[in-house]
């Protein structure tokens, strides 16, 4: 992540949901989210936020917990959390260059 903010926008393409979903997200975990606004009032999150959107979307998606499971889990045990989501996402990436590379042969 290069960026210093994204937009609402550029957030929910990078997990893939849509711009609703995450707005929700955004105001569901205040504790954990705390985006920025810009002179026309739009959300901009940094990359911690994004980070802990990929956190949420793991716990959520993958984990099947509810909104409150995952605000309590994250208050709990988040340095495992943040781990298990880096590691999904370090196997989506390389499934990504798989395909990729089996679509070359």
């Amino acid at each position: 992540m290069d960026k210093l903010y994204y937009t609402i926008g550029e957030v929910a393409g990078i997990l893939g949901e849509n711009v609703s979903l995450v707005r929700f997200w955004s105001d569901s975990f205040p504790k954990f989210i705390r985006p920025k606004r810009n002179a026309k009032g739009n959300r901009m999150f940094t990359p911690q936020d994004v980070e802990m959107f990929k956190q949420i979307h793991f716990l959520v998606r993958h984990c099947g917990l509810t909104l409150e499971g995952a605000a309590k889990k994250l208050q709990s045990n988040s340095a495992s959390v943040a781990q298990s989501a880096r590691i999904l996402d370090s196997l989506k990436s390389m499934r990504a260059q798989l395909e990729e590379i089996r679509g070359s042969l």
